[in-house]
């Protein structure tokens, strides 16, 4: 072997680690039902996602179109409905993967109504509700909202944490809730700094701290699928694979 044949093999780099997840067995939170909120926009697109989710090692979807009262005024009934349709088309195509349908819901004066009311909810496992709030401002309620979904027999679901400013800057907030054993769900998509720096070292932050009980890809477009293949090159890739996780079980 000449100089130029050794230097040339010590500069070379190493490929990129592939994106694995079976780890995680299931994925808890996506848009996969098209038409009905900021996700799918079409039947097509959701097969192509649901294949790059198989490809990846998940084995189950759980997918959480968004229930807002302003912007997506989802019904079990309607999220149900498109369920079929994407069972069917999955069917059609030959696609082995097994897909169920919760929500994300949006906690305002509305849901609290719904909580009060008796109405039942879509959860994503036994009784767990996945749950968002607004980025910036914390909601005035947030306390009384879970105080009342616990009341009702559910278990609340926090959506990615580290993406909301509010519970950034106020660690008193965030320890109260962790108090209360609000359970919260991480985006992996947060450790890449996807969404931002600020928001990955939140993330980050919380699987340190071993707060994190779901963690989930957020699917909307291939977008997300196409940055998400970069979650290898996270330093705390290996951690997060450590976390004793609720998606597991589902």
């Amino acid at each position: 072997m000449g100089l130029f044949d050794f230097l040339k093999g010590k500069t070379k780099e190493k490929p990129p680690e592939k994106l694995e997840l079976s780890w995680m067995q299931a994925d808890m939170h996506s848009h996969l039902i098209p038409g009905i909120d900021d996700g799918s926009k079409s039947i097509e697109e959701s097969l192509e996602m649901i294949s790059r989710l198989k490809d990846f090692g998940i084995k189950k979807i759980v997918t959480t179109p968004h229930i807002m009262s302003e912007f997506y005024k989802n019904t079990p009934e309607i999220i149900l409905g498109g369920l079929e349709k994407v069972k069917s088309a999955l069917h059609r195509g030959a696609i082995d993967i097994e897909i169920t349908a919760a929500a994300e819901y949006y906690l305002d004066e509305f849901f609290l109504e719904k909580v009060r009311n008796g109405e039942k909810l879509l959860t994503v496992y036994k009784n767990h509700v996945l749950v968002e709030t607004g980025f910036v401002s914390k909601p005035l309620m947030l306390v009384e909202i879970f105080f009342e979904m616990e009341m009702n027999g559910y278990k609340p679901v926090l959506a990615h944490p580290e993406r909301y400013q509010y519970l950034a800057q106020d660690k008193k907030l965030l320890h109260e809730l962790i108090d209360r054993d609000i359970y919260l769900q991480l985006n992996l998509l947060s450790l890449t700094g996807f969404y931002s720096r600020h928001v990955q070292a939140f993330a980050e932050l919380l699987v340190k701290e071993g707060r994190i009980k779901y963690l989930g890809t957020d699917t909307h477009n291939h977008r997300y699928l196409d940055a998400l293949e970069n979650l290898p090159q996270s330093k705390y890739y290996d951690k997060i694979r450590e976390i004793p996780l609720f998606n597991t079980h589902l």
